[in-house]
């Protein structure tokens, strides 16, 4: 889908909160940067889909699994994963002419949850992602961004050989609040990651606009 299709929409998304932005010389629109993050489960796909989607190089914080971490990361599913963010991966990439996103992939282990509270200060958002043979461990992101009242929608990765599922029962299985998007994806693929980003945009507008309604009505 043609991310001009969805300005209007994404337009909405101005009343929240924003990275930064700068008018020109001519006095036209504002360049607006939003904050977004991407968050679920270990070995979920976080820095796949940053990676895959960023129009610049994208910064990882990625260190190798040890023996030591062996003991508290729960590696099954994921059997082949050799390396674990313990920081954040970064990313931006340009939905359309003034709208840029800044993606921050927050780490996935509980151990470095502490760095959460940092990285949602005025983002906009955040993609959940959700692997359906793990469900379960996404479970966290999704309470953490319910109870902060922080709009997210869940993006199932699709892997390969995973059971299909559809939306509504992921929406279902995890007990999601009323409107809450469930999306499938494949984290590898951009211009399937960029779809996902154009849905939470467009969803997280909606969500702060009827916000700033409720708090002048």
């Amino acid at each position: 889908m043609a991310a001009e299709s969805h300005d209007s929409a994404v337009g909405d998304a101005a009343d929240g909160p924003a990275v930064g932005g700068s008018a020109d010389a001519a006095g036209e629109s504002a360049a607006l940067a939003l904050k977004i993050l991407v968050a679920g489960g270990f070995g979920v796909g976080k820095t796949t889909l940053v990676g895959a989607v960023s129009e610049i190089r994208p910064l990882r914080t990625e260190e190798q699994l040890s023996q030591a971490g062996s003991a508290v990361d729960d590696t099954g599913g994921v059997d082949q994963k050799t390396t674990t963010t313990v920081a954040m991966d970064f990313g931006r990439i340009t939905i359309r002419t003034g709208l840029s996103l800044y993606l921050f992939g927050t780490p996935g282990q509980d151990r470095f949850w502490f760095l959460w509270d940092e990285l949602a200060q005025g983002a906009l958002g955040a993609v959940v992602l959700a692997d359906t043979r793990r469900l379960v461990d996404c479970f966290p992101a999704v309470d953490y961004f319910e109870h902060r009242r922080i709009p997210f929608l869940v993006a199932v990765n699709c892997f390969p050989g995973a059971r299909a599922y559809r939306a509504h029962e992921v929406s279902r299985a995890l007990d999601l609040d009323g409107g809450t998007p469930v999306v499938l994806c494949d984290a590898r693929d951009r211009d399937s990651g960029k779809e996902v980003l154009i849905r939470l945009v467009e969803y997280a507008g909606r969500m702060h606009t009827a916000r700033l309604l409720d708090s002048v009505g």
